[in-house]
């Protein structure tokens, strides 16, 4: 399989202080890197595309280490993430689905010791769909305070025959989390779930 071919990459990041509620101590980070590729696949079915993955696995190392420095540089100050995929209307929803392997495990690594499997959507659109990106806890998926999402997209993309790969990360739980559940002092780290 040939390299990706990388139009543009855009990176967000929110500094989130409140809700309504008081100000944060401490806001929360929210970020997302975006990357604009060229879909070989576009334009006819192809059987055999599971290879790609492979090929996209440096990329995806790549995006996360820049999302972790965007977001103040330690990985250890991470503590949500989610990925997705917007394919161009000449592909199909399958080719996002080969950015699950090389983004999650790119942010997994990137991260050291996350448990957690990383949550993932992905849509055909056009130049400018937003995408919902969701968010669980990087260690434990029933941690309800970090149970969020992050919309996501670029003004200009995906072409027909391209795709938008995102990846999320935050530094922390919503601000003014407070609907009880599993928290992340608690969790014990066994299964990814707790």
């Amino acid at each position: 399989m040939p390299e990706p071919i990388v139009r543009k990459i855009v990176t967000i990041v929110e500094d989130i202080l409140h809700e309504g509620g008081p100000k944060a101590e401490h806001p929360l980070k929210r970020g997302a890197i975006l990357a604009v590729i060229h879909n070989p696949f576009a334009g006819a079915y192809h059987e055999e595309i599971a290879g790609f993955m492979k090929d996209l696995e440096p990329l995806g190392l790549e995006m996360a280490k820049k999302l972790i420095d965007a977001l103040g540089g330690e990985p250890a100050s991470i503590e949500g993430y989610g990925k997705g995929a917007i394919v161009g209307q000449a592909g199909e929803l399958e080719h996002g689905a080969l950015w699950h392997v090389p983004g999650g495990y790119a942010m997994r690594g990137a991260l050291g010791e996350a448990k957690a499997i990383v949550p993932s959507t992905k849509k055909v659109g056009g130049p400018g769909t937003r995408l919902d990106v969701p968010v669980t806890h990087i260690n434990a998926s029933y941690v309800r305070s970090h149970f969020d999402a992050m919309e996501v997209g670029v003004s200009d993309a995906p072409r027909a025959n391209e795709i938008v790969l995102a990846l999320v990360m935050t530094t922390g739980a919503r601000i003014h989390a407070r609907v009880g559940g599993l928290k992340a002092e608690e969790i014990k780290g066994e299964d990814g779930l707790r």
